[in-house]
């Protein structure tokens, strides 16, 4: 099997600065990246997600262990591999002084692109990415959406084998955002490679082939969206809708046999179970005494956002245990050195 990033023991150690202890921001973590594939690179903030990717676009230098790219080892010969990298990072990288036009001339002409393939290349980008009619219009008259659309055209102009996106539809619209993810589903299925760095939950679920979950440091899981909801039947529920709202509803729930945990989504009620079948009965019983009448009944395997939810949430509550265990292990990995 071929692929497109295969990670080894991978570490970053951010040293101590003033008064400031070292941080252990990546712990030795492993993973491989098929070739074609779209991987989710998910985790709350801190959890090193960022560190990872600077480490695998080479913006960053591990402390410890090996990153193959594309069959090069960054260390040792990274140059082959940046030049088939694409990166699309968290902040738009264009340059709103410039054209559309005039982004995609200069982007290509770092990639030392002749300017006959970059011409052609840019037409038929801003064309697939409807921004042609826009061609000639400077970038800070762009909306977010568009912005986001020729930050993406600028990062494939050289069409790269891999493709890093750095939470790709961050605060745009429904319909920039279906866009941007159809644009994602296109370049795989023309063989990129697609490394995904994002906070979207359900964007992952919709997109991903495979996912990893990264939490303080380390990888927590890594599968397909699908095989990951089944490892977690624990956090299966029952969501149900009354017509009314009674005073002290969701205390009352909370006490309902079979359920872990309530919480309130819109209108609705979800109740988080191990039984859902059980739970139903109960459910009946209590809106009858409660005279209350149910609009909608609907049982949930569980979501990529519960499995997500119940991997980092974990370690809620025990920052000073966690600030100890990090210090802890820089001490460990210095003492190796």
């Amino acid at each position: 099997m071929s692929y497109a990033i295969e990670v080894h023991n991978l570490t970053k150690i951010y040293p101590s600065s003033g008064l400031e202890e070292g941080f252990l921001a990546v712990d030795q973590i492993n993973f491989t990246v098929k070739q074609g594939e779209i991987f989710g690179f998910l985790g709350p903030n801190g959890a090193g997600k960022s560190t990872t990717q600077r480490m695998l676009t080479t913006l960053l230098t591990p402390t410890e262990g090996q990153i193959q790219v594309l069959g090069h080892d960054l260390a040792q010969d990274s140059y082959p591999a940046k030049r088939q990298i694409g990166l699309v990072p968290e902040e738009s990288n264009i340059y709103t002084e410039l054209t559309a036009w005039d982004n995609l001339m200069f982007t290509g002409r770092l990639y030392l692109m002749s300017k006959t393939d970059r011409t052609a290349r840019a037409e038929e980008l801003l064309k697939d990415f409807g921004l042609w009619d826009k061609k000639d219009v400077k970038a800070e008259n762009f909306s977010k959406g568009m912005k986001r659309r020729l930050s993406i055209a600028m990062a494939i102009i050289h069409k790269p084998a891999l493709l890093f996106l750095d939470e790709p539809t961050p605060g745009l619209d429904v319909q920039s955002a279906r866009t941007i993810r159809t644009l994602i589903r296109q370049l795989s299925a023309e063989g990129t490679t697609v490394f995904m760095s994002t906070h979207q939950i359900e964007e992952a679920n919709q997109l991903c082939d495979r996912v990893a979950i990264i939490n303080h440091g380390k990888i927590a899981a890594i599968d397909t969206p699908e095989k990951l909801k089944q490892t977690f039947q624990q956090v299966q529920s029952v969501e149900i809708a009354f017509t009314l709202s009674a005073e002290g509803l969701e205390e009352k729930l909370t006490t309902l046999p079979e359920v872990s945990t309530v919480l309130k989504i819109g209108d609705k009620w979800r109740l988080y179970t191990d039984s859902p079948p059980d739970l139903l009965p109960y459910l009946m019983k209590f809106s009858e005494k409660e005279n209350l009448d149910i609009v909608s009944l609907n049982t949930l395997a569980p979501s990529l956002e519960d499995v997500f939810l119940q991997i980092t949430g974990q370690q809620v509550g025990s920052v000073s245990e966690e600030s100890s265990q990090q210090k802890a292990d820089i001490r460990r990995k210095k003492g190796k050195q």
